[in-house]
């Protein structure tokens, strides 16, 4: 006999299925994201549409829509400290080698992470597993 799944806070988590309230929003929200490397217009879509289901569907659901929340928040804040050190670079005068290296590093790593999250939530999703720590900064 497994264990029942428990949530951060170690309560039981009611079990898990394909039919379960908001997995289909759940999993179009993984293909918004996953669909944001070629159109970035579909990761807001994405994160509006988690924000908005937030909380309407089962317990083990609601731990994807808060892991796709945080994703595109710590994304967004990334993004935009990246683009400042990348200003600030061009405002110290460093050869421009330097700032596109740092800009391409950056850019990579971040595709990196973020196609790595949703595959991790894409898994844990079809799997009808909840996310163990949705707050987490790398992958759960």
């Amino acid at each position: 006999m497994t264990p029942s799944p428990r949530d951060p806070t170690g309560n039981r988590i009611a079990a898990a299925d394909k039919d379960a309230p908001g997995r289909g929003a759940a999993i179009i929200i993984y293909g918004l994201y996953l669909g944001a490397i070629m159109s970035v217009v579909t990761l807001p879509l994405g994160a509006l549409l988690a924000h908005y289901k937030l909380g309407r569907g089962a317990a083990w659901i609601d731990s994807h829509l808060r892991f796709q929340v945080v994703t595109f928040w710590l994304l967004l804040l990334a993004s935009a400290a990246a683009v400042g050190l990348w200003q600030l670079l061009g405002r110290l005068a460093v050869p421009p080698l330097t700032a596109w290296t740092f800009g391409y590093l950056y850019i990579t790593a971040a595709v990196a992470w973020f196609i790595g999250r949703c595959g991790v939530g894409v898994h844990r999703l079809t799997g009808n597993k909840p996310i163990a720590r949705p707050h987490s900064l790398l992958f759960g």
